[in-house]
């Protein structure tokens, strides 16, 4: 069975992500674009990022052209980021969220969850200790209101 620890990605600086590394971890993996006007969020993710990485959550934004909301280049992305909202979480290469050139995590995901096509940017995903999703966030669904669900997971 397939889990979120088969995939990989590529972080802005080059450095490969082998998601296994994150076993006996809970991971939010976000889908980012600078322009939204849901980029705010980064800030409250940031927030829990340092909350809670501690005891055990890591945060993986990856952001996508796909709704035309993102800057040039990867770099450029990079740095809005960690200027404007102080990231510190892993940020990877841009990736396609839906269609031909589609990653192939945003695949897993949206078979897992059972939502389809990824509607806009932020839509955020849950993953336990074990690799397997949680649960689904719509854009619209703060960081904020997350906590519970992440809190219950860290315990597990």
């Amino acid at each position: 069975m397939t889990t979120f620890y088969d995939f990989s990605e590529t972080e802005m600086d080059g450095k490969k992500i082998n998601f296994a590394e994150y076993k006996g971890k809970v991971v939010i993996v976000v889908n980012t674009a600078s322009k939204c006007g849901f980029a705010p969020q980064l800030e409250t993710l940031e927030e829990i990022y340092n909350e809670y990485h501690s005891k055990g959550l890591e945060i993986l934004g990856l952001p996508s052209n796909q709704f035309k909301q993102e800057l040039k280049s990867d770099e450029e992305t990079l740095d809005y980021c960690q200027m404007h909202y102080g990231v510190t979480f892993p940020m990877t290469k841009r990736v396609v969220v839906n269609g031909k050139d589609e990653d192939q995590l945003f695949t897993y995901l949206k078979e897992t969850s059972g939502n389809g096509r990824i509607k806009w940017n932020f839509t955020k995903f849950l993953i336990d200790r074990d690799g397997h999703l949680i649960k689904r966030y719509a854009p619209i669904t703060t960081p904020q209101k997350m906590i519970a669900d992440i809190e219950d997971a860290i315990k597990k």
